[in-house]
């Protein structure tokens, strides 16, 4: 007899405003609890120190995390030049001071340099990988971390204001992999001085926008107000919210019943749609299956057990 998954099949997305303090990993917890959802899981990490939009999937929301994963994201942050750090950012300690302050004029100039497809270093303090050990914990350790440059792309990139002599405010709009952390560093070397990210916030995440975003602790109160499961899901969104940039397909229940089932359901002839790459197929507006179009024929790829 197959054992009973702990928790309730709740599905869908939770856009998740975290506050500086606790790690990605925390709020997900949070929030599974919360729901007392069967699984969930969350679409990129946000550092303790970083704030803003956490998109968390709950249930069969997480098999769509890959498509949230490679989306664009915007932050908005800002420098503190004159001080370099080990970890890029103010968590970590000293290793260089400058004189040298640019003006916003001299960071201006310099953003376009910045923009565009780019080659980025990332932190020695990151989860990148290097011989199976994550970068991070060989830093911790003392040992010299040397990561290879990465092509990211830095869709757009502003000054937004120049607080004081030693700070700057940008907001960038940037691709999967990119580290607001080395672009800050590199920026400031580029400027002739030294730099690190003394604050950080997202405020994009592919399909989700602050407007979307719940704070933790306004979602963590929404709990103690009964009855909380119906409170809770005025904040969950479909699970398909993450996959607006996929056509959708209009199934009838028996090819829906036949990708559910893991069977292919032919398109062809003078009616077949014009598709290519992935396919959301539904049935009535719900999820059925995320599918591949190739040759006339749309194949499952990961089906919704949605209960439907």
């Amino acid at each position: 007899m197959a054992r009973r998954k702990k928790g309730e099949a709740v599905s869908g997305w939770v856009v998740v405003d975290k506050p500086v303090g606790p790690t990605s990993t925390q709020v997900v917890a949070m929030v599974r609890r919360l729901y007392n959802a069967q699984k969930a899981g969350h679409a990129g990490t946000l550092d303790p120190l970083a704030s803003g939009i956490l998109p968390v999937a709950l249930g069969e929301a997480t098999k769509t995390v890959p498509f949230i994963l490679d989306a664009t994201k915007g932050y908005r942050f800002t420098i503190r030049f004159g001080v370099a750090t080990t970890t890029d950012d103010a968590e970590g300690t000293a290793t260089s001071t400058s004189p040298v302050r640019p003006s916003a004029a001299d960071i201006e100039a310099m953003l376009p340099r910045f923009t565009g497809p780019i080659e980025q270093v990332p932190p020695a303090f990151s989860a990148i990988k290097v011989d199976g050990e994550r970068a991070y914990d060989l830093a911790r350790a003392g040992e010299a971390v040397e990561l290879k440059p990465r092509p990211v792309t830095i869709h757009w990139a502003r000054l937004t204001g120049c607080p004081d002599g030693d700070h700057a405010e940008l907001e960038i709009s940037c691709s999967k992999g990119t580290y607001v952390r080395s672009l800050a560093r590199d920026l400031a070397l580029a400027l002739g001085t030294v730099g690190h990210v003394s604050a950080l916030r997202r405020v994009a995440h592919g399909p989700f926008r602050e407007a979307s975003a719940i704070p933790l602790d306004k979602l963590t109160a929404l709990g103690h107000i009964p009855p909380a499961s119906d409170t809770l899901r005025t904040h969950l969104l479909p699970l398909q919210t993450a996959l607006d940039d996929i056509p959708a397909l209009a199934m009838s229940a028996d090819d829906a019943s036949r990708l559910r089932q893991g069977q292919g359901v032919l398109l062809r002839g003078r009616d077949a749609p014009i598709l290519s790459g992935p396919v959301l197929a539904t049935h009535r507006g719900d999820p059925v299956a995320l599918t591949e179009y190739s040759q006339g024929e749309l194949k499952p790829v990961r089906v919704f057990n949605l209960g439907s």
